[in-house]
């Protein structure tokens, strides 16, 4: 009984409804049209109508019996059934519980086989279309190589916001750092790095987005800025920022490689420009993975040889890091008397993947030599978490961090990492 199709008015067992079973793709979309139904022709009395497995075009579709019907539901699941046949499976997925259900199983089990494919570009696709651009015709005016990880790290964040809509903008994004926690909108954190952007404009002599007298340290810009956000459209705080990161690069591009000196004063850090850059660069891609985290959205870290310079300068500003921990009583271990441009104990810090190197950091004083001669202490970390870790998104004893050597050291060393961090 089963096996026999539900008539109109019939119900499957149980009383349960009838399954609707959406459409799978047509596989004979473009297929010309089938003819118009022809007049069944009238059967001897004595014979039967038999099962036909392929469709008779001469045949309107309601001539195909149950079981081959079912038969088709395989074909029909990955789009390989003739227009006629789609259809009569079709009908008959309406009418009979039984079949209904094995359509959707079958369709389901399709569907595993298919990978899916992104529809989203590939985030270094910009990088290489310039390149293979500037390789048959170098720029007239080229971007200074320091500049490079900053302009294609404002570049991504700008087109990652382009995907977005309003209600996007207003979502809560939690910002972390190993001094705490903030939370803005979107909105919010854009301006938050045109703020901080404004300290590398004016040290090039461009203007300050927040006008003369706005606050030098990074907490009052990034409140000054919060509360303007309030009275601008998305739209615009997405151009003015925009505008004034391209603005830097250009500016910088007619300066040249002689402007890398410069000094940028971060209220606290001053960084010649060339690292300041790469310091910017490395912030607006931490708090993109913020927002896209926030969104459930997926975003890539930067192209390989700019996560090595972004690894680079946090590892040469360790030394003074950590000297300055051990001022304050925050280190572990004591450092050693060592006279400026003498050997002293050292640190391999060892970043693997991508973008990854080798590292060697004085542990004595910043002054002193680093050398493999004198390592006491070994640390290897993935190159992702390293940044992470320099963001204050991890923490040290969280790690999965290849340690041998002193132990003290060690932590020492990733601790500062993390301190480096800051909003």
């Amino acid at each position: 009984m089963g096996n026999e199709p539900l008539g109109d008015g019939d119900t499957p067992p149980h009383g349960m409804p009838l399954p609707r079973v959406p459409q799978p793709r047509d596989a004979a979309d473009d297929m010309p049209s089938m003819p118009e139904s022809q007049p069944v022709p009238a059967l001897e009395p004595e014979l039967e109508p038999q099962p036909r497995l392929v469709a008779d075009p001469a045949l309107p579709a309601y001539h195909f019996d149950h079981d081959t019907l079912k038969s088709l539901l395989g074909a029909w699941a990955l789009s390989a059934c003739s227009a006629e046949e789609s259809a009569a499976v079709e009908d008959h997925l309406t009418h009979c519980a039984s079949c209904a259900e094995e359509a959707l199983r079958l369709r389901d089990a399709v569907g595993l086989l298919h990978r899916e494919d992104s529809l989203d570009l590939d985030p270094l696709l910009r990088a290489r279309v310039l390149e293979g651009c500037l390789g048959r015709r170098p720029a007239r005016i080229p971007v200074p190589e320091w500049a490079g990880p900053y302009d294609a790290e404002t570049a991504r964040l700008d087109a990652f916001l382009g995907d977005l809509g309003d209600p996007e903008w207003e979502m809560p994004v939690r910002l972390t750092w190993s001094g705490g926690q903030r939370q803005l909108t979107l909105s919010g954190v854009l301006a938050h790095l045109g703020s901080i952007d404004g300290l590398v404009a004016m040290a090039i002599g461009l203007d300050d987005p927040l006008g003369p007298d706005a606050p030098r340290t990074i907490a009052g810009r990034t409140d000054e800025a919060a509360d303007r956000c309030g009275h601008h459209s998305h739209a615009l705080i997405r151009s003015s920022w925009r505008a004034q990161t391209r603005g830097i690069v250009r500016t910088l591009s007619f300066a040249g490689t002689s402007s890398g000196g410069l000094p940028v004063d971060f209220t606290g850090l001053v960084l010649p420009i060339r690292d300041a850059l790469i310091d910017r660069a490395f912030e607006c891609w931490i708090h993109a993975e913020d927002v896209a985290t926030a969104l459930d959205y997926p975003y890539e870290p930067p192209a390989p040889r700019h996560l090595n310079r972004i690894i680079d300068l946090a590892a040469r500003q360790l030394p003074a890091v950590l000297a300055e921990r051990r001022r304050a009583g925050l280190a572990s271990s004591p450092g050693w008397l060592t006279e400026a441009g003498t050997p002293g104990r050292t640190l391999h810090l060892e970043v693997e993947g991508q973008g990854g190197g080798h590292w060697y950091i004085p542990l004595d004083s910043p002054a002193a030599i680093a050398s493999p001669d004198t390592e006491v202490a070994h640390v290897a970390l993935e190159g992702i978490e390293f940044c992470q870790l320099a963001a204050g998104h991890r923490h040290p004893e969280d790690l999965a961090a290849g340690q041998d050597g002193e132990r003290e050291a060690i932590r020492d060393v990733l601790c500062a990492t993390a301190s480096m961090s800051r909003m």
